[in-house]
């Protein structure tokens, strides 16, 4: 299982200096690390003695940097956990004797308190997501949708047994061990109620009421989701805005199969939903990977207060696209109904429907692609993959 992670090629490429990377536990930052990074002092911060050592005298990280004159590259593995240390590396990285620092973390809320904003002036910051449909030869549509793509996962022989660990992981060794919440119990039953806003506009005061907790509560483990790198939101798209928009956010779980084991399923659910779902988390997780890795730009959603809504808007110097996600096979015209009142009011946007069917379509000024060939081609070296001639050679155009 580790092998298969480390041949793995990613599409993040690593700056030259001093940098954060970011990611939930499972992304394989320290496989992937030790991988590219093979001649680096390497300092694991889960093993117990070296952050009992660490926490106790953090001075001694300059000692082993010092230790080790040859080595030009310095991991401090999960930072969060110590994160005194960071004052630390701020004065070496200002001292004569530089090195290059890749500090890794899987919570930003413990970062913050230490120093996180003073040393990124120093570091930069930058972030491993799951895998990529273009990361993975094998990529198969319905797998990813099963399992999601956490590296984790994907190199599991039984990964289905991973997903249903993987809450108790960061309710164990996240939640309690670093004191996030003093209730555990309530976070886990929170985790399960916000699974049914993934890829819906965010109700806090819905979800407090589900899981019988107060909304002040509720709105703080929304925001410890965020630290824990496990759930992000989206923000309306409200450039030079006509119509009177939608003023909540909404939230999507960062990997499809994470969502899939947290959401529970029930005779009253319809598949379709859950679905759904999926799909559109699935091609969230790839845009902001897409984003992250060089793609400039930034992600939004789009919903006005009369109920049009477009799933994702990417707009930034790469170009602007607005695009929509259906789980059907065959494209609807009811499918493009909001994505044309997108175009009236922003003309400049390229529409873009991604729906489950095999044919790449244009429809109405509205390109319609085969989702699992949208996101085998969304590389952060290229714009989107829509339009342009060989899209326009090969598309068919038609009307509804």
């Amino acid at each position: 299982m580790r092998r298969k992670q480390e041949v793995t090629p990613r599409l993040f490429r690593p700056p030259e200096e001093s940098f954060f990377l970011l990611g939930p536990r499972g992304t394989g930052k320290s496989t992937w690390l030790k991988h590219v990074l093979p001649d680096a002092l390497y300092l694991d911060l889960l093993r117990p003695e070296l952050e009992r050592d660490l926490s106790a005298r953090p001075e001694r990280l300059r000692d082993l940097v010092q230790g080790s004159p040859d080595r030009d590259t310095v991991v401090l593995d999960e930072v969060q956990r110590v994160p005194q240390l960071l004052s630390v590396v701020h004065s070496i990285l200002e001292s004569p004797d530089r090195r290059r620092f890749v500090l890794t973390g899987s919570s930003a809320r413990k970062l913050r308190r230490g120093g996180f904003d003073l040393l990124a002036g120093r570091a930069l910051v930058r972030s491993l997501h799951p895998f990529t449909a273009a990361e993975l030869p094998t990529f198969r549509l319905e797998e990813a949708l099963r399992h999601g793509l956490l590296p984790l996962v994907v190199s599991s022989r039984r990964p289905q047994d991973v997903l249903n660990a993987y809450a108790s992981l960061y309710l164990e060794q996240e939640v309690r061990l670093e004191g996030l919440t003093r209730n555990v119990g309530a976070f886990a039953r929170f985790l399960e109620a916000v699974s049914f806003s993934h890829g819906g506009v965010l109700n806090v005061a819905n979800v407090a009421r589900e899981c019988q907790i107060e909304r002040k509560t509720v709105a703080g483990y929304v925001e410890i989701l965020e630290d824990l790198l496990l759930g992000f939101r989206l923000p309306v798209f409200s450039k030079r805005a006509r119509r009177e928009l939608s003023a909540h956010p909404k939230l999507y779980l960062f990997d499809a199969g994470v969502f899939r084991s947290l959401r529970p399923r029930g005779p009253l659910d319809r598949p379709e939903e859950i679905e759904g779902a999926t799909l559109e988390g699935l091609v969230a997780q790839h845009l902001r990977a897409w984003i992250a890795y060089g793609g400039e730009g930034q992600l939004f959603f789009w919903r006005t207060r009369a109920g049009s809504e477009v799933d994702f808007v990417v707009y930034g110097s790469a170009g602007f696209w607005a695009i929509e996600v259906k789980s059907g096979g065959r494209v609807r015209p009811e499918d493009l109904r909001s994505l044309a009142a997108f175009a009236e009011e922003y003309p400049e946007a390229v529409p873009v429907l991604l729906y489950r069917g095999t044919e790449r379509l244009r429809i109405g000024g509205v390109w319609c692609l085969p989702v699992e060939e949208f996101l085998r081609d969304l590389r952060p070296d290229r714009p989107l993959p829509v339009g342009g001639e060989p899209l326009g050679k090969r598309g068919v155009t038609r009307k509804v």
